[in-house]
């Protein structure tokens, strides 16, 4: 393994302010969250009522700056709680927030949530796990995948936020991770992150049944991932993670067609082959996205990083039509065939045990 011993200590992040709602303290979670925030000294707003009002600046960039600074504990609806399909990820999306205090130019959340960007929390967590056993073999992907049938239903719980970096104030990772532990069933978590600090995971009684992943992009295109942990501390992360007896994988997402992409690419998965080196008997897997926006996430993202360098060139792309008859633009097909190419015998050559997922 590639030493760690330069590299910093993950930071943790705390916003700036908490707002809770009243029906969040009747639940023993929401509580314990109220009295983490306490502790770390953030400033804990109690509001008279569960409607979120934001008091927010009337300048753009000032409102997107505190809005991100802001998280609100409530409670999930039941609409909220009921499970949805998410290929080709896994069979169910399990949601314990929605938000990311990250500031990634490329963000796909930025077309699906509505309003400022602020992150909310769930304190009814007894309630979210209720809906989990009545959804077991009843999946899509992985319940009736002969290729990923070992992984059994699969849940995922980082589609609408990064569990891990709100998991110091939330707590809400690890009690999903120890349920699971717990949980006598054919059935795995899966979460991936862009951050690092995985100390509070380490020592939780997992069963096997949680896959980490690292959300990892060339450090040259950092720029695009504003508010995350350095690569180099993300794969540290899941190596620690896999000594721990995890399942681990590796998320390339999104992978970007820049001008010198190849070396890029190719530097990264050679980093990623020095990290996980001679981890034993690491049950890796990599997932391939490649970047692709909307006509909506592009206009919100334009507001939010008016300066970013990220080419979102419509003209530039494909239209894909999705299921619902909406828009994508994607990379062309020659670019799609030339960027798969690389990366399937990239990773062959370099991370031979691991097993490719998907290519989206």
């Amino acid at each position: 393994m590639a030493s760690t011993a330069a590299l910093p200590s993950p930071r943790i992040w705390l916003p700036k302010r908490l707002l809770v709602t009243p029906s969040a303290l009747e639940w023993e979670h929401g509580r314990a969250i109220v009295a983490r925030a306490e502790e770390y000294g953030v400033q804990v707003d109690r509001l008279s009522s569960d409607r979120i009002k934001l008091d927010l600046p009337d300048d753009p960039r000032r409102q997107y700056g505190e809005a991100k600074r802001t998280v609100a504990l409530v409670v999930a609806s039941p609409s909220r709680r009921r499970l949805q399909p998410i290929a080709p990820s896994a069979d169910w999306r399990i949601d314990l927030a929605e938000g990311c205090p990250a500031h990634c130019s490329y963000c796909y959340l930025a077309g699906s949530l509505k309003g400022p960007p602020i992150t909310r929390v769930y304190a009814n967590l007894p309630e979210i796990l209720e809906q989990l056993p009545e959804h077991l073999g009843r999946g899509q992907v992985t319940s009736r995948s002969h290729a990923r049938a070992h992984e059994g239903t699969t849940f995922e719980a980082s589609c609408y936020t990064d569990p891990l970096v709100l998991e110091p104030l939330t707590g809400s990772l690890s009690a999903l991770i120890a349920w699971f532990g717990q949980w006598q069933a054919d059935a795995q978590l899966r979460f991936t992150s862009k951050f690092a600090d995985v100390d509070p995971l380490l020592s939780i009684a997992h069963g096997g049944r949680t896959r980490m992943r690292a959300s990892i992009n060339p450090a040259r295109f950092a720029r695009f991932e504003g508010g995350t942990a350095p690569v180099a501390n993300r794969l540290a992360a899941l190596r620690r993670m896999a000594d721990a007896g995890y399942k681990v994988g590796l998320t390339i997402a999104p992978i970007i067609a820049a001008p010198g992409w190849r070396d890029a690419y190719a530097e990264l998965i050679d980093q990623a082959s020095v990290a996980l080196a001679d981890a034993a008997g690491a049950d890796l897997t990599v997932e391939l996205i490649t970047h692709r926006f909307t006509p909506g996430s592009k206009a919100v993202l334009d507001s939010w990083y008016p300066g970013s360098s990220l080419d979102m060139d419509p003209a530039a792309r494909s239209e894909k039509r999705t299921k619902f008859g909406s828009v994508k633009h994607v990379y062309d097909a020659a670019t799609m065939r030339e960027l798969r190419t690389f990366f399937q015998e990239r990773i062959a050559a370099l991370l031979p045990s691991a097993r490719i997922l998907y290519w989206t």
